[in-house]
């Protein structure tokens, strides 16, 4: 089993048959989660019906597998558009709902992090049905994650600090875990060539 990044990455400006087509084959593969990326457009012409559309078309080519709906947070224009497409996109199926692709210039922020999480809280008070998280872009040291772990605490609870319902996009988080634990066992700096991952 493997994750594929799917619908148009990063832009999600491809047709949506496109995206269908890409997500279809990707399951075939043998994918069993799959990345998409909403049209920003979308939601900056207050299409949210067509949005919604998008992503269930989205979800049914997944079959079985996770979806993960990655929102660009960023290039959405206000917190009401990123509670608006967190909403929608949890109401069309996404398993979780993901803040960014990682390469817009505004990636994972608190206050995005904060609104989607309530979005999240809403629609299990609503719903029943849990929807995982993920923060992506930006992540780069261990003390910025343990914020993270501890806004998801709060927000949402215990329950969540699952890799079933929470996980971080920090590919640079990894080299500063690594020299934390260096130190942390050595009582020493790490130099470069002591890090096997970075």
């Amino acid at each position: 089993p493997f994750l594929l990044v799917a619908a148009g990455f990063p832009s999600g400006q491809t047709p949506l048959e496109t995206k269908v087509a890409e997500i279809k084959l990707a399951v075939e593969y043998g994918a069993r989660e799959i990345d998409i990326v909403i049209s920003r457009s979308l939601v900056l012409a207050g299409q949210w019906e067509g949005l919604y559309k998008e992503i269930r078309q989205c979800r049914e080519a997944c079959g079985e597998a996770h979806m993960k709906t990655i929102l660009a947070t960023g290039e959405l224009g206000s917190l009401a558009n990123v509670y608006k497409a967190s909403m929608i996109a949890m109401m069309a199926g996404s398993d979780f709902i993901k803040t960014s692709t990682g390469k817009e210039v505004e990636n994972a922020t608190f206050p995005v992090g904060i609104v989607m999480m309530r979005a999240i809280r809403e629609f299990y008070w609503q719903t029943g049905n849990k929807v995982g998280f993920k923060p992506a872009g930006g992540i780069r040291t261990a003390k910025e994650a343990i914020t993270w772990l501890m806004l998801v605490k709060e927000e949402l609870g215990v329950e969540w600090l699952t890799p079933e319902l929470f996980r971080l996009g920090a590919s640079s988080l990894l080299e500063d875990i690594e020299k934390q634990i260096f130190y942390h066992v050595t009582g020493s700096y790490a130099l470069q060539h002591d890090l096997a991952m970075a």
